[in-house]
Formats: structure tokens, C-alpha cells, sequence
């Protein structure tokens, strides 16, 4: 493995072992739950938005560390950004991990995210890696919801 595939394969570990904002939002503006049947995986997804900003983000749930990463770094990436950049963000992370945006498009705008651009050559792993993101949308969206990978 190369020396960039072994740090990006260590900061998906170090955000499994210690995710950021992994706690339960009260005063969430919205919310949503997210399941990929095939893995396994269940997320909870916060967000807070003060008018048309994430002021907040945050997720809980048990899943691979794919899942969990995912979620971790998509929180931390999420705050201060208006709705639109967090949606355009949506749609750029599921660009790379479908192998429909280059990386090195991405890793100017997803900075750490970027790290998931070699999901793509493990397409089982694609929903493992999306799961929070489209439970993020569904949370942007309204009322509480529930998202599938299937």
C-alpha cells in the first residue's frame, strides 16, 4: 500500500475508534435515520440550522468502520456551511465514491473527505460510505425521516 493509502486508511480507523460528534442533538432542527440492510449499519443523523447554516451536526449508531468514519468526518465537514454547499457537498462525496467525480476534483473541495476516493473499486462499499450523507439529506429536508440504502 502506498504511503497516502496507508494515512487515509489510518484516519478512517482513527474516526472509527474516536468519531467526532457522536452524541444525540435535542435541539436538532432536523433528523433522520439511516439503515444498509445489506451491512448491517444504523445511523442517527442531527442537524441544527441556524437560518440557512449548519450550525450543528451530529450522529450516532453502530456500523463498520466505513460507516462510522463516514459520519464522522461528513459532521465535522457540515458545520458552518450554508444548505446549498452542504447539498453541493452531498453531491460531490457521492461523485467520488462512485467513481463519477476524479479525485483530485474532490480534494480540493471535500478536503479529509477525500480520503474515502478509493470506495469506488468496492461498490458493496458504497453504501456503507453514503449512509450518513443520505441520511444528512433527509434530515435537511424536514420532519424526522428514514432513509435505506436499499
Amino acid at each position: 500500500m502506498s504511503g497516502v493509502g496507508e494515512l487515509y486508511q489510518e484516519l478512517i480507523l482513527e474516526h472509527n475508534r474516536s468519531p467526532r460528534n457522536y452524541r444525540r442533538m435535542d435541539d436538532a432542527t432536523g433528523y433522520a435515520e439511516g439503515r444498509n440492510p445489506l451491512c448491517g449499519d444504523q445511523l442517527s443523523v442531527w442537524v441544527k440550522l441556524d437560518g440557512d447554516v449548519v450550525a450543528d451536526a451530529s450522529f450516532q449508531g453502530s456500523g463498520c468502520a466505513i460507516s462510522k468514519s463516514s459520519a464522522s468526518l461528513m459532521t465535522a465537514a457540515l458545520k458552518g456551511r450554508t444548505r446549498a454547499e452542504a447539498l453541493r457537498m452531498f453531491e460531490q462525496f457521492q461523485g467520488l465514491v462512485t467513481d463519477a467525480l476524479p479525485p483530485e476534483a474532490a480534494r480540493d473541495d471535500l478536503g479529509k473527505l477525500a480520503v474515502f476516493s478509493g470506495i469506488s473499486d468496492f461498490p458493496v462499499r458504497v453504501k456503507c460510505a453514503t449512509l450518513a450523507w443520505h441520511a444528512m439529506k433527509a434530515a435537511m429536508a424536514g420532519p424526522a425521516q428514514s432513509v435505506s440504502t436499499e
